[in-house]
């Protein structure tokens, strides 16, 4: 039996028993209650993810030579979003990848190093903001949320400066790649080997990759943070920038599909400690849910049936 398959089931189950647990008509009546007038807010700063998403890596991109323009790039960040939404850990987005291939000679390798390391920032940057605000919160949220995430980032980051190293990832998978790797596709993926690193950002540029990343979080839970005020959930944003990280980066585990039911069940246990109702923050996820991924993987499907079309 392949377990892989079976995984995002978990999350799924987890997200059905919370549902029927707190009673659909009670999360329905909910939402049907929700303040129109803050909901186009974070409608409003959705659409402004979708620009902070690009440009976070449309910068990496640029700093590696690809020739793509912003627009283009914008479009490509929608279709990926499609991908990730309905993949577990969102891994689907590297298809990110292959529509660089264009602009960047027909490599392959450049892609994947422009989303492995938009990825990595985007964890580390993630986990760092939910540590400095589990710190600001210690008092409501326990200490070991706060050495988590110091430990996790500390992991990543570690991560981050071995495999930005040609050398030192040679080093290391060099050991896999001449016991594993079939002869036949040695040579290809030893081409795209240095591909991915070709054009590597130096390290002066990582401190802008960060502050992009720090402002896409920002704006994204600022967006589920009106969604939440439209609820009636009366709580400090500085609370959600504590406790969002934390079930973002519990949603990002390959056990579901786009973090449904990890997240929720984290939201639940972690606003609950502020007083807030496990319906206003189910609903509230819900609301999210269908603004930042369900409406956005719907423009996704329709570029990518146009594309299609004009080929």
């Amino acid at each position: 039996m392949n377990l892989k398959k079976y995984l995002p089931i978990i999350g799924i189950s987890i997200f059905i028993y919370i549902l029927l647990k707190l009673d659909i008509y009670n999360v329905l009546k909910e939402i049907s209650k929700a303040n129109i007038n803050l909901l186009l807010i974070a409608i409003f700063l959705v659409f402004l993810t979708f620009i902070t998403q690009t440009l976070k890596w449309f910068s990496i991109a640029r700093v590696q030579t690809s020739k793509i323009g912003f627009l283009e790039a914008f479009k490509i960040n929608l279709i990926s979003l499609f991908y990730g939404f309905i993949t577990p850990s969102r891994v689907g987005a590297v298809i990110r990848a292959e529509y660089l291939k264009k602009y960047n000679d027909g490599k392959i390798g450049k892609g994947i190093s422009n989303y492995v390391l938009d990825k990595m920032i985007d964890l580390c940057s993630l986990v760092l903001l939910a540590a400095i605000f589990s710190f600001v919160f210690r008092e409501i949220l326990s200490n070991n949320y706060l050495y988590y995430a110091i430990l996790v980032f500390m992991l990543l980051v570690s991560l981050l400066i071995v495999f930005r190293s040609k050398e030192r990832s040679k080093a290391i998978l060099g050991i896999f790649y001449r016991k594993f790797v079939p002869e036949k596709i040695k040579l290809k993926l030893k081409g795209e080997f240095y591909s991915f690193y070709e054009n590597m950002p130096k390290k002066r540029y990582f401190i802008l990759f960060f502050l992009l990343n720090f402002l896409n979080w920002i704006v994204l839970y600022m967006s589920v943070f009106f969604v939440g005020l439209s609820l009636g959930i009366d709580v400090s944003f500085f609370y959600f920038l504590a406790i969002m990280p934390i079930a973002t980066f519990v949603g990002q585990l390959p056990i579901t599909i786009s973090g449904l039911g990890t997240r929720e069940a984290v939201l639940i246990s972690l606003f609950g400690l502020a007083g807030v109702g496990a319906t206003k923050i189910f609903s509230m996820s819900i609301i999210s849910l269908l603004i930042s991924g369900i409406l956005p993987s719907i423009i996704g499907i329709f570029l990518i049936l146009r594309d299609k079309k004009r080929i």
